[in-house]
């Protein structure tokens, strides 16, 4: 769940589900929109102000779809510190500091305490936005959730070596946000390593008790180019540590103090000569541009972001006129552009330019009716809130459709897993993907675009 600036701003692109203006006159499209650089970043969970408190005496309790692979997951945090460039925005400072997290296939059975599904100062936030947008602050138990995994559990010897993804979430989300996918992932025999981006990412905690809030200036094309920058930079900071973990080095700034220890057999698993990058939204576009300067990247995936720092400045990112040098994964849904056509590579003139450009194997997928949001947990904690709570109104059944479109939530969510995992599978393990070489009767929510 993540709030924006005013997304009818002069610099955003209308977007929305096609489903949803087709229900409307055509003097009413809707004002959802983005930025180009980070895309639409609707609310989770939002409601408008107007709909009165839901109150229940037994909160939603979240936990994500259950992993599809064959492993059981763990997870384990680092922290990880490059003394070479300071935070963006915060003046004086020398030093940039993250939070990751690794999600990786475990031994089955294995003891230890279930992950939460946010750090409390995460879940404190997105308790925070329930209240602001007309839900009851407790009517989710955030705090309390579990993200279907064991902290610090041995890694599954049995998966091997492990081809290693690196994520990057939405302007202003958080690393917690695709806990279906991250799993999921991690359950098919994949390392996956979580990012935070500290200022500006909703709240990060750090090991010693700092919170760290996003204070990024706004959303403008000057901020986000500043911010992918950044961004990109952190993302080539997590493969360094994934190169000192496979040699045998903790890369972890706290590692020997109190007791925080590496999973038993992670380093040795991992596999940093087969390694992808993937995010949504300005996620997306990080793994682009980190593909272009970074030949460690065999794999990217961009879940919904714009190609641009603003669409209709022609403002691009290097990665739009560069295209992929090798295989890239763009999933995308609902509709682009003032006209309400399909958010694709056919219509969108971002997307258009950098497919064009590209000479690495591509492939697109595109599920029309769902939203930018769909391609987060919005999908399924959405349905989790709904199933639970009931709200009826006009104005939930308007704000769920432009958060995540009127796609059924786990169909949803089955399609996105199967395509990811099959697009790094076939491109980091060699092993080949039919489900990548047409339409397929398991998943006609999803075309396959080209």
């Amino acid at each position: 769940m993540t709030t924006i600036p005013d997304p009818t701003a002069p610099d955003s692109t209308a977007r929305g589900s096609a489903a949803a203006d087709r229900r409307r006159s055509p003097g009413r499209v809707r004002a959802l929109a983005y930025t180009a650089a980070a895309a639409v970043l609707a609310a989770c969970c939002a409601l408008p102000s107007v709909v009165s408190a839901v109150a229940d005496p037994d909160p939603v309790r979240l936990r994500p779809p259950a992993p599809t692979g064959p492993y059981a997951v763990g997870q384990v945090d680092l922290h990880l510190v490059d003394p070479t460039r300071g935070h963006p925005w915060v003046e004086g400072s020398e030093r940039r500091e993250l939070m990751a997290t690794v999600w990786y296939p475990a031994a089955e059975g294995a003891d230890g305490d279930p992950a939460p599904y946010a750090s409390p100062a995460a879940a404190g936030r997105l308790a925070d936005e329930l209240e602001q947008v007309g839900l009851a602050r407790d009517a989710v138990d955030f705090a309390g959730a579990r993200a279907g995994a064991v902290v610090g559990a041995p890694v599954a010897a049995e998966a091997g070596r492990l081809p290693v993804l690196v994520y990057s979430h939405g302007f202003r989300q958080t690393r917690y946000q695709a806990a279906a996918q991250l799993a999921d992932l991690a359950s098919r025999g994949f390392a996956v390593v979580a990012l935070d981006h500290p200022y500006e990412s909703a709240a990060v905690e750090f090991p010693d008790g700092r919170i760290v809030r996003d204070t990024a200036a706004g959303s403008d094309p000057e901020t986000m180019r500043e911010a992918i920058a950044v961004r990109v930079a952190d993302t080539r900071l997590a493969l360094d540590a994934v190169a000192e973990l496979a040699a045998g080095r903790n890369p972890d700034a706290g590692a020997g103090d109190d007791g925080r220890t590496l999973p038993r057999g992670l380093g040795a698993a991992l596999d940093p000569a087969h390694t992808g990058v993937f995010g949504h939204s300005a996620g997306g576009i990080t793994a682009a541009e980190t593909m272009l300067v970074d030949d460690r990247v065999d794999a990217a995936a961009n879940l919904d972001g714009s190609m641009a720092y603003h669409v209709g400045n022609e403002d691009w990112t290097r990665a739009t006129l560069a295209g992929a040098p090798r295989p890239f994964l763009l999933m995308g849904g609902g509709s682009s552009g003032r006209e309400g056509l399909p958010h694709t590579s056919e219509h969108a003139p971002d997307w258009s330019r950098f497919r064009a450009a590209s000479t690495g194997e591509f492939t697109e997928v595109y599920l029309a009716e769902a939203e930018h949001m769909s391609f987060t947990d919005h999908q399924w904690v959405l349905a989790r809130i709904e199933e639970r709570l009931h709200p009826d109104s006009p104005a939930w059944e308007t704000t769920r459709t432009e958060s995540v479109g009127t796609i059924d939530a786990e169909r949803s969510v089955a399609a996105q897993r199967a395509y990811l995992a099959a697009f790094f599978t076939e491109h980091l393990r060699g092993e080949e993907q039919p489900l990548l070489d047409g339409p397929s009767p398991e998943y006609p929510e999803a075309e396959l675009i080209g």
